[in-house]
């Protein structure tokens, strides 16, 4: 070990990478299911539940913040950041059941309660998750070689998450089908209400299981002294956003990805079952594409960056996925290639290898401009940059769980009807193709201003360790 750059065992990156793996099993379900849940098997209109998913986000302005600054003042006794993975992951666990439960079905402050607390107890578990990432070593590489693996537990999680049709269809009722004469499940009305509720609880169980595992396994070796946080204010978050210019420029970038990925994940559901009527079976496969090609790309990020560098990795994978966003938007508009489900899935996973390498790499930079502001002020607030990060990328998400409620508002969806019309089934392949395109071509002139190279992150290491 040099200058705080300890080198991680696989156990210790596997502990760790187990938290993200947790979360998503949670958090991530929320972001793609929940409006179609809302939508489709609760009874809410798409417009009710876009102002919802914004004044949601909007709480959390408010929240995380004060979440970052406690985090950082506070030492609890079992960690100052692995402490909240306990404290915080009973209760993230029970919300995330009750989200799904249809007990109060249409009620709409049921549901402000549920995603209201479901959201606030996801900001006490990631915001010190993130700062612990940036407790356990200052190395650049080793940075690089944990957040692929984090990622790849991130991912691991999508692809658990998309296989939920195929688990609801295990505990819906069955119907026949008219056309192919076979019982087959319904998930998308409300008589499966309750296999939401079944499938939500198994998700949200196994990520507490998770979270405990991850609490026992990672070590937090970079962390202040309680004199030099005693005096941490929530002030102190948009302070640290005034003086350090990197932190601005990845939060800005964060805005975007998250709201890309939302609006895309949100709208993938509907994509599959109304603009190509997939089975349950054809949804999960596509939705495994989203995810497939992180296990292929994300091991090779170390080399791939080493190769081509940070701004160069980023330009490529963003690139790909917008090439890949215009070729599927160019296929369902024909109607002879919209029939042909193989070369469907083959766009998907071009567009996802983008997609994720690009979005996965980006939490490798947060531990970089966390001692960014160190080298500047002297102060390591990890939860207070995290706190400043979650929010951007909340904001990000409420971006993308407003706009496709107000799409489909606007193009008139209806739920209760098996076959859109046009200009609906329009506006839902837009969803999915043209506005993460553009989206994705702004975060190509953001990320490009990124200016902390692994040289210059050696040399601020050094001079840290100086002092």
């Amino acid at each position: 070990m040099e200058n705080g750059c300890y080198k991680l065992s696989w156990r210790e990156r596997i502990g760790f990478s187990a938290g993200d793996l947790a979360q998503n099993l949670i958090y991530q379900t929320v972001s793609i299911w929940l409006l179609f849940f809302y939508t489709n098997v609760y009874g809410l209109k798409p417009s009710v539940s876009a102002v919802m998913f914004l004044v949601v986000r909007i709480i959390d302005v408010i929240w995380d913040p004060v979440v970052g600054a406690f985090v950082d003042k506070a030492n609890p006794r079992w960690g100052k950041y692995r402490s909240w993975l306990l404290f915080a992951g009973i209760p993230l666990a029970a919300f995330a059941m009750l989200c799904f439960w249809n007990g109060f079905s249409g009620s709409l402050l049921y549901a402000y309660i549920t995603y209201v607390g479901m959201s606030m107890c996801f900001t006490l578990i990631n915001v010190p998750y993130g700062a612990l990432n940036s407790s356990l070593t200052r190395d650049t590489d080793e940075i690089t070689v944990l957040t692929s693996v984090r990622m790849l537990f991130a991912n691991l999680a999508g692809l658990i998450i998309k296989t939920l049709p195929l688990v609801i269809a295990i505990f819906a009722p069955k119907v026949m089908n008219p056309e192919t004469g076979r019982m087959e499940a319904v998930y998308n009305t409300p008589e499966s209400a309750s296999a939401w509720f079944i499938t939500m609880s198994i998700f949200a169980l196994t990520g507490l299981a998770l979270l405990i595992f991850c609490f026992f396994e990672s070590k937090e070796r970079i962390v202040m002294a309680r004199e030099d946080t005693e005096n941490v204010k929530v002030s102190d978050l948009w302070m640290e956003l005034i003086r350090n210019r990197p932190l601005r420029i990845l939060s800005f970038f964060f805005i975007i990805s998250f709201a890309t990925m939302s609006i895309s994940n949100a709208a993938d559901s509907y994509f599959m079952t109304y603009n190509i009527g997939a089975t349950p079976f054809m949804m999960t496969v596509f939705m495994w594409l989203g995810t497939i090609p992180a296990f292929i790309f994300l091991p090779l990020v170390p080399a791939i960056k080493k190769k081509v560098g940070k701004a160069g990795m980023f330009r490529i994978f963003l690139g790909v996925s917008i090439v890949g966003m215009i070729l599927m938007y160019a296929i369902v508009s024909v109607p002879s290639l919209k029939a042909c489900f193989p070369l469907l899935c083959v766009v998907q996973f071009v567009k996802s290898a983008g997609v994720l390498v690009a979005t996965g790499y980006m939490w490798a930079l947060v531990p970089e401009v966390v001692t960014c502001g160190e080298y500047t002020t002297g102060r390591r607030v990890a939860a207070i940059v995290n706190a400043l990060i979650c929010i951007f990328m909340k904001a990000g998400m409420a971006l993308g769980g407003v706009i496709p409620g107000l799409v489909l508002a606007w193009v008139g969806f209806d739920a209760a009807s098996q076959v859109q019309t046009p200009l609906a089934e329009q506006g839902i392949l837009s969803l999915v193709t043209l506005i993460p395109a553009v989206l994705f071509f702004a975060a190509i002139f953001v990320i490009g201003r990124y200016e902390l190279s692994d040289e210059r992150m050696d040399q601020i290491n050094s001079e840290i360790s100086k002092r």
